[in-house]
Formats: C-alpha cells, structure tokens, sequence
C-alpha cells in the first residue's frame, strides 16, 4: 500500500504542482487544504504531510503541522522559503524542503517518510536532527 499525502499549500499552483509530482510516483493525494480547518479535516485520511508555513489564514502552517502529528501521528516535511519560521517544530517533523522546489525534494521527502529511501539527493532537502539513544 503506498503513502497517502496531505498537501496544506494555500498556493493552489505550487499544491497542483505537489500533487502531480506525488500521484506520478504512485503515491495519493488524501486532500489539498489551505488553511488550519481544511488541513485537521482531512489529517485522518493521511500518513504523510507537506506543511506551507504561511497558508490562507496567517502563519499558521507550524501549529497545524503539530496538531497533525499529535493528533494523528502524521510524519511532516515542511515547504518554505523561510524556515526560520518553523516554530513550534511538530514532534513528527522529518525535515523541510526549501522553496523554490525541484521534483526530486519532494520525491525524496516522500520516499524518506513512506520508508522507502534513506539517501538524500536533493540539496533542498533538510532533515531535522534526531535524537539517538
């Protein structure tokens, strides 16, 4: 069974542009949402999401992307320009995939959250540090 995505993007442009790259690679879409309410409606139909941080209704793509992964255990990559502005950073957060982005940030993201690719080839790319112990 292949990952189901959740793009929060208020751009619709950038999130058409997301969802084909993810349904070209046999991944599916579980919604596009642009803002806080849409993004927690559709979060129990997801296992990964990709996170705007500046979406529809403010600079609320941090605090979404924390309720996505409490409430639902949602692995995040944030998307953005600025990732600065990640705060608070989700407990499930991989990483962040800088904008302007590639085909291969996002396949790579998706790979590495779905399991299915542990090597980085995209230098938008950024994973968070782990803790190991």
């Amino acid at each position: 069974m292949s990952s189901t995505v959740l793009i929060v993007e208020d751009e619709i442009f950038v999130a058409t542009d997301i969802a084909r790259i993810i349904e070209d690679a046999g991944y599916r879409v579980a919604a596009i949402a642009a803002d806080r309410e849409e993004a927690l409606e559709a979060g129990p139909k997801a296992q990964i999401a990709l996170v705007d941080v500046n979406l529809r209704d403010g600079p609320t793509g941090p605090q979404i992307a924390l309720d996505l992964s409490q409430r639902y255990g949602i692995k995040i990559f944030y998307v953005t320009a600025n990732p600065t502005q990640i705060s608070p950073k989700a407990d499930t957060a991989i990483g962040f995939i800088r904008k302007p982005f590639s085909d291969d940030a996002i396949l790579t993201a998706i790979h590495h959250a779905s399991g299915s690719k542990d090597d980085f080839s995209s230098p938008e790319v950024t994973l968070f540090r782990t803790m190991v112990g």
